[in-house]
């Protein structure tokens, strides 16, 4: 082999092993920015019996799944809950109201769907999240193991999340 061939060999390899560490990088980043909700860390008074559930293994065949979650306001003081928010596209939430009608659907922020929710929570009083996962969402990519999360905050900052797992098959 020529001089010449060898370096510009090498050149392309350097490339393409720069060009595959850059979209790891880029493709671990994004993948952690769907995976949780920013929160600004501080716990919610709201409380929950319950913040996860695991679907198991799930079928694209079969559509939707849903999971309802019930939190309580266990203070002497009402609490009014600012915006519920999903971690991705494929997951939304109803927030079901005493009446047991409800508001939403919430889903996740910049995507077009709605997370301002303006409700208060009596001192007492309790709420359900209906939390909604559509395993097509993504496509035949989206097989395989999911965990998404559903975020309830107050107008204080803090907030209460809900995490659903599951295994998505064809």
């Amino acid at each position: 082999m020529k001089p010449k061939t060898i370096i510009i060999t090498l050149i392309v390899i350097f490339v393409i092993g720069f060009l595959l560490v850059l979209s790891y990088q880029k493709s671990s980043s994004s993948a952690a920015s769907v995976q949780g909700v920013a929160s600004t860390g501080a716990k919610s008074a709201l409380t929950a019996s319950s913040t996860f559930y695991d679907f198991g293994t799930i079928s694209m065949k079969n559509g939707d799944v849903h999971q309802d979650f019930t939190f309580t306001n266990q203070t002497a003081s009402d609490i009014t809950i600012n915006n519920v928010q999903s971690s991705c596209m494929c997951t939304s939430a109803l927030l079901v109201l005493p009446d047991g009608s409800t508001k939403g659907p919430f889903g996740m922020p910049g995507m077009g769907g709605m997370t301002a929710t303006n409700d208060t929570v009596k001192a007492g009083e309790t709420r359900t999240v209906r939390v909604t996962y559509d395993p097509n969402a993504h496509g035949p990519a989206g097989v395989g193991a999911i965990d998404r999360f559903v975020t309830v905050t107050d107008t204080s900052g803090a907030s209460l999340q809900f995490e659903i797992k599951a295994v998505v098959t064809p």
